[in-house]
């Protein structure tokens, strides 16, 4: 009876070992290894099976016990391959752990660059419109003093003028680094803002449509969707020579997706992007809406405009 009720076990545990190696046979992609390894637990219950049959049977014929036998050789064969061809499968997880540290390390070099663009513009804002104004303003404030011009209340005004303009030039410098807008209505009206100011220049007409309003996300998901579309406007202003953008921000259940097309001159977007001294732009996006779990897709050719999307998944 003790017998009788191990080999039930046995069986129980070589049927629920052999279920779960085959359903893993998809995970591995069906590599011949773990192939050989499941059938070798699945000939392993059969075994079992033939054993518990012998054990009722006392009548247990010639030809069941050749095929236990043989089961038995199979079975060995099956699992001593399966254990030479199982290295593949390592080799094939080291490689994509290897794969993966250099997506991070590509990513992480994206984010220093990105912030590293963004000092360097900010040192320009400061150097080229910040740097003149003050510059005027202590030469005049100079000449006063010295009493080197005699109409002092001009200079006086027209240091003013200066001041309000250098006050003018730290919102816009300040505007560009945090917009306000962004920050107290939300991503649609920031976006909406950015497009009103690029419209007044006559560069481009951008058509903007949305199915939200003032609805407000995460702080980091805001920041990077909006700098992300700056980013797409500003390619197309530059390199583009386009004339019409669309722009389309939805909202469905809890995925927020940015539509963006073009029709300017287009490129090709696999010799742009894998080339290291172009396409920096669209690493960086790449990278940054990778942050907050999203996908950004690149479509474009000569002649026939551009076309991106980045679809979020929202907590």
């Amino acid at each position: 009876m003790i017998r009788l009720i191990a080999l039930l076990i046995s069986i129980t545990l070589q049927l629920v070992a052999a279920i779960f190696a085959l359903r893993l046979m998809r995970v591995t992609k069906y590599r011949a290894s773990w192939v050989l390894i499941s059938l070798g637990f699945l000939l392993t219950a059969i075994k079992r099976t033939i054993k518990l049959i012998q054990f009722l049977d006392d009548d247990f014929s010639f030809y069941l016990t050749m095929a236990d036998d043989w089961l038995g050789v199979i079975i060995s064969f099956l699992f001593t391959a399966g254990v030479f061809l199982i290295g593949e499968i390592f080799y094939a997880l080291k490689r994509a752990e290897i794969e993966r540290n250099r997506s991070e390390k590509r990513v992480l070099n994206a984010i220093i660059q990105t912030e590293e663009k963004e000092r360097k513009r900010f040192a320009k804002d400061l150097h080229d419109g910040l740097g003149p104004l003050l510059s005027t303003v202590k030469m005049s404030i100079s000449a006063v003093l010295n009493n080197k011009i005699n109409n002092q209340q001009e200079i006086l005004e027209n240091t003013n003028l200066v001041i309000n303009e250098a006050i003018s030039s730290i919102k816009e410098i300040s505007n560009n680094l945090s917009p306000h807008v962004l920050t107290n209505f939300g991503l649609v009206s920031a976006i909406k803002n950015f497009s009103h100011k690029i419209n007044q220049t006559k560069s481009v007409n951008i058509i903007l449509a949305s199915n939200m309003e003032n609805e407000r996300f995460d702080h980091n998901v805001e920041t990077i969707l909006y700098r992300a579309t700056c980013e797409l406007i500003t390619n197309t202003l530059k390199h583009a020579e386009a004339k019409n953008v669309q722009l389309n921000i939805s909202k469905h259940l809890n995925t927020l997706t940015i539509q963006f097309h073009d029709d300017g001159r287009g490129f090709n977007p696999d010799k742009t992007l894998t080339n290291a001294n172009s396409g920096m732009g669209f690493s960086n996006i790449t990278s940054r809406i990778k942050s907050i779990n999203g996908v950004f897709i690149i479509n474009s050719s000569p002649g026939e405009g551009t076309n991106a999307l980045i679809k979020v998944r929202l907590n």
